[in-house]
């Protein structure tokens, strides 16, 4: 169980990082990437969104959505959940923390239609390892490290594009295409770790 766990949670942040491996959440990855405050308060809330959406909609797809036959409703289900907990953390964030609410914007409220947050959800609902299907705790392991590969990619990219500013770029790749090669180049560089995590389970 323990390399289950192991496995799962090193899988999340490199060999299967929602942004540079799955390419879910770009949205934010190229929006608030821009300066590393607002790339990390982005990741933290997203990691926290993550985590505490798979422990509300594994629980209720298995125990309710599955046994009642209405498991086609997931999607909804889904939305529906983490609308109401993307609602929750805005409040609690306005309240304690208004500059990073400020710096974060309408980003904030789009986590509600982030894809990476949907796809945690979703794809631990089928995700298995030697043919199994994972149970709750690996699940949750999952959706934390998918939270903290997201911020590894955030923060990783943010000082990418901070590096890039001082830099003489030519002016045709100048803005959105020296972003998306730097971006793409840096999806490449996770492929090394694929070996390394693959062979804790083989």
């Amino acid at each position: 169980m323990i390399k289950i766990l192991i496995y799962v949670f090193l899988a999340g942040i490199f060999t299967e990082n929602f942004i540079l491996s799955k390419f879910l959440g770009i949205c934010p990855f190229l929006g608030v990437s821009k300066k590393l405050n607002t790339a990390v308060g982005m990741s933290a809330a997203v990691t926290f969104v993550m985590v505490l959406a798979t422990a509300v909609t594994w629980p209720i797809y298995k125990l309710v959505l599955v046994p009642l036959g209405i498991d086609y409703l997931q999607t909804v289900a889904f939305i529906l959940i983490i609308a109401a907990l993307v609602q929750l953390l805005e409040i609690v964030l306005r309240k304690f923390m208004p500059p990073l609410y400020n710096s974060l914007g309408i980003y904030l409220p789009l986590i509600t239609t982030n894809c990476a947050v949907l796809g945690v959800t979703t794809l631990v609902i089928d995700k298995t390892i030697n043919g199994e299907v994972i149970s709750f705790l690996p699940a949750l392991v999952n959706a934390f490290s998918g939270g903290l590969g997201f911020f590894l990619a955030m923060v990783l990219f943010a000082g990418i594009r901070q590096k890039m500013e001082t830099c003489d770029i030519p002016k045709c790749l100048r803005g959105l295409p020296i972003t998306l090669v730097a971006a793409s180049l840096l999806a490449v560089s996770f492929l090394g770790f694929q070996g390394i995590v693959d062979g804790l389970i083989s």
